[in-house]
């Protein structure tokens, strides 16, 4: 596969601008100013809220100011002082208040992002949109058969989704048993972004039609940040893809590249998995998740992301300018030409006593119900599909759509009856990668394994199709499925879905 030319290569460093112009784009070179990313810190995660009483009750604030970012000041948004937001952690059977202040000059809104939680009224409505100064108050009953594991938030006002989570309207939210292990946990939220003149780079269109990729890759808003482990003991890494593109290949490994033995994954998207995966053998889209068992020996670990070639067309970085553009005409896919270092692990300390050296405490959530012996009560396929000419906001740029059909929030384009399974075959008809996330409900990929796995973002590859099941057990409503490369649902790669009681 060819390479995509990357920006050092085309303009010897210098940064670029794009500006549009009748008829065709112009690009300016300059010369960037601005400090490198700090690494190696100490990890600082996210102030963490948690429910008391079967209730957490928290005020966001969305606002535009300078916050640290990647070891600099840097304007950006966020929730509250720092990116990402404030972590929320509540319990199955919980009430979670959130008071959504809008301080931004521009509509925005909050999804929580895999929680089964019905879409209507004050709760998970992605058709709210609230207005600058304003404010809106979202209250989520999370029931007592929600299952416990990783999720978390994000800004959802169509047309800007990709702009406000690429500059920092998102947080991890946690569903975990009260009474759970009080082992070592870390919640790594891992974004990218691309900086300059002291703020978050702006993109090109190539990059929207693409899905943009930035320069660096953060973790919990920080470059390559560093833990210290103690050795003998078991962690639980919650790593949550919250970059607006960007495919994760987590490796684990120690500093000399040496495997970790009995490290794996133990969770996808919120769901513990019957069986570990090998950590290295999964790939974690945009909007998806990933539980990492880490055992710590006597030797540093470092966990990087290899790169991932996700289509023709995807090639180069966000605020990329030529280089981003060549990239992708010359059908680079991976914006990475080596893997980039997430964290490291300073193994630090005595041996832990052999009571600190157990696996990870078993799940307290009910194993989810296997649709494959189910015979579906209705079948469909939906198309995801792309073409030039008729892009929203783009200037007769690229269109992106569900069935030939960009999204209209006033028309229905799927029912559904509460209490069917209904099968689902995901077809992409374009040249690029598409992260398929329906809102609600997961899904069972049917090729999945031997054990049911279950999903909220399903990865579609380009030029193929993925079966999956679902059942539509409860929360009567509207809601929406679309592409997770969130530029690709600002350009109308999203579709509406009306839960009816029978």
């Amino acid at each position: 596969m060819t390479q995509p030319i990357g920006r050092r290569a085309l303009l010897g460093g210098a940064g670029v601008v794009a500006l549009g112009a009748a008829g065709g784009w112009w690009w300016v070179a300059r010369e960037s100013s601005d400090p490198a990313a700090v690494t190696g810190a100490a990890l600082v995660e996210p102030q963490v809220h948690t429910s008391t009483g079967g209730l957490l009750d928290v005020r966001l604030v969305a606002s535009e100011e300078v916050r640290a970012l990647a070891g600099s000041d840097v304007r950006c948004l966020g929730y509250g002082a720092s990116v990402p937001g404030p972590t929320l952690r509540v319990a199955p059977g919980d009430t979670l208040r959130v008071l959504l202040v809008n301080d931004l000059d521009e509509p925005t809104n909050l999804h929580v992002h895999g929680l089964q939680v019905s879409p209507t009224g004050a709760s998970d409505d992605v058709f709210v949109s609230v207005a600058p100064g304003q404010q809106h108050q979202y209250v989520y009953e999370i029931g007592e058969d929600h299952p416990t594991g990783t999720f978390w938030y994000h800004a959802h006002h169509h047309g800007s989704v990709a702009d406000q989570v690429w500059r920092g309207l998102f947080g991890a939210l946690l569903v975990l048993d009260p009474a759970a292990s009080a082992r070592t946990e870390r919640v790594l939220v891992v974004s990218d972004v691309t900086l300059a003149g002291g703020a978050v780079a702006g993109v090109t269109r190539h990059d929207r039609m693409a899905g943009r990729e930035g320069a660096l890759v953060l973790v919990d808003g920080q470059s390559a940040p560093e833990v210290v482990g103690a050795p003998g003991t078991v962690e639980r890494w919650r790593v949550v893809n919250a970059c607006t593109s960007r495919y994760l290949r987590p490796l684990l490994s120690t500093v000399g590249a040496a495997a970790v033995a009995g490290a794996g994954v133990v969770a996808r998207d919120g769901r513990d998995l019957a069986s570990g995966l090998g950590v290295g053998e999964v790939v974690v889209p945009p909007g998806g998740r990933a539980d990492l068992l880490v055992p710590v020996g006597q030797e540093d670990l470092v966990l990087t992301t290899a790169p991932v070639d996700r289509g023709a067309g995807t090639g180069g970085t966000a605020g990329g300018g030529m280089g981003g553009m060549m990239g992708g005409m010359m059908g680079g896919g991976a914006s990475d030409e080596q893997p980039s270092t997430l964290l490291t692990l300073r193994a630090t300390g005595p041996v832990a006593p052999p009571s600190s050296t157990s696996s990870i405490d078993a799940s307290t959530t009910a194993p989810p119900r296997d649709l494959r012996d189910v015979e579906p009560d209705r079948r469909r396929t939906l198309m995801l599909t792309s073409g030039m000419g008729m892009g929203q906001g783009m200037g007769g740029g690229m269109l992106f759509g569900i069935d030939g059909r960009t999204f209209e929030p006033g028309r229905t384009d799927q029912t559904v009856t509460l209490g069917t399974v209904e099968e689902w075959t995901l077809v992409n008809d374009t040249t690029m990668d598409h992260p398929f996330h329906l809102h609600v409900w997961p899904m069972q990929v049917l090729d999945g394994g031997e054990t049911p796995l279950l999903l909220d973002t399903v990865d579609v590859p380009a030029g193929e199709r993925v079966v999956v099941r679902v059942a539509f057990d409860d929360f009567p409503g509207r809601t929406v499925y679309h592409c997770h490369v969130l530029d690709h649902e600002d350009l109308g790669m999203m579709g509406t879905l009306e839960a009816l009681r029978p």
